[in-house]
């Protein structure tokens, strides 16, 4: 697929149009404040790997409603002070996998944590096993329209605050050092990292590549390729319920959490990404708040991005701020 979007110059001045609702930061307030009427209630379990570099534990925790989600937390195996932490959130369908699948960041030298994505992991990968235990009304299948009915009841709502949950779940543990967390994610993954650098105020990098869940309005109408396509195709079956449907996923649109993002940041976009349009990444880019921000453009990739490389960037990048 040759180049489809704005050219260049045009995305890095195009700002989205999506709609900040009015009471976007009290909505944010009221679901943490929620769900940390619950204990976090984090605990590690060593693992039996068979890697003799890295000791890995799986972790669980308790995310939006108290629910148990999982993880892996990795730290070398020599770690005996808190090490730089980074979290880690993964693509849509995938889960947090198996311990051997995530070995680069504590390769480096850093304890990294890994949150499964509650109700996903059966597409690819090594699996996920945190469950959803909320249902919800009538969906299109996959996740993007689950509880499109309501800000309250939507899907992502649980997904994020179990982000949140996740940063503070792996900052408890004594080998995690909270004042030098960064959190990374590639697609769906990325998304949710800019969520989470919206709503936590003290991480010190964020690293999204080709991120998904940005600028709802534009990626519906523009690509027809999944996950964005869902909500098309709930629309097609529930005719007249766009300006319902916007308004819910305007609580969720990585341009109003990047708004209020207060850590540097490292972005990544593909210019025959279908999946991520390029000017969806770039309306969360250049709403980005903090002043120190970077993007890397990736000319002839489609949605696997800078891949290999990109990672070489990031190992790079971060030792600046980890």
């Amino acid at each position: 697929m040759a180049l489809f979007d704005l050219p260049l110059d045009e995305l890095r001045e195009y700002r989205s149009a999506s709609a900040e609702p009015e009471d976007f930061d009290a909505f944010w307030s009221k679901t943490l404040q929620e769900a940390r009427e619950h204990d976090l209630d984090a605990r590690f379990d060593l693992v039996d790997t068979g890697l003799a570099t890295v000791r890995v534990y799986d972790v669980t925790f308790a995310g939006f409603g108290g629910h148990p989600v999982k993880g892996w937390l990795t730290l070398p195996t020599r770690a005996d002070a808190p090490l730089p932490l980074v979290v880690e959130f993964v693509g849509y369908g995938g889960g947090r996998g198996l311990p051997h699948e995530h070995l680069l960041w504590a390769s480096s030298g850093r304890a990294h944590f890994v949150m499964d994505t509650r109700g996903q992991g059966s597409v690819w990968g090594g699996g996920g096993g945190t469950p959803d235990p909320v249902g919800g009304a009538p969906a299109y299948p996959g996740f993007m329209t689950r509880g499109l009915d309501a800000p309250e009841n939507y899907y992502y709502r649980r997904v994020f605050t179990d982000a949140v949950r996740a940063v503070e779940a792996a900052r408890s543990h004594p080998l995690t050092d909270a004042g030098r967390t960064a959190a990374i994610g590639a697609s769906q993954g990325g998304g949710i990292t800019i969520a989470v650098g919206g709503l936590v105020p003290d991480l010190v990098a964020i690293a999204p590549d080709v991120p998904f869940l940005c600028d709802y309005p534009r990626a519906a109408t523009l690509t027809d390729r999944h996950p964005y396509r869902e909500i098309g195709l709930y629309l097609k079956t529930h005719r007249g319920r766009t300006e319902d449907a916007l308004r819910t996923l305007s609580y969720f649109d990585g341009v109003h959490f990047a708004a209020r993002g207060r850590a540097p940041a490292l972005f990544s976009a593909a210019l025959e990404d279908q999946t991520c349009p390029p000017s969806t990444v770039f309306a969360a880019f250049n709403a980005w708040a903090h002043e120190d921000k970077a993007i890397k453009v990736y000319d002839f990739n489609d949605h696997e991005g800078g891949g290999p490389y990109q990672e070489a960037v990031k190992l790079r990048w971060l030792r600046s701020y980890t």
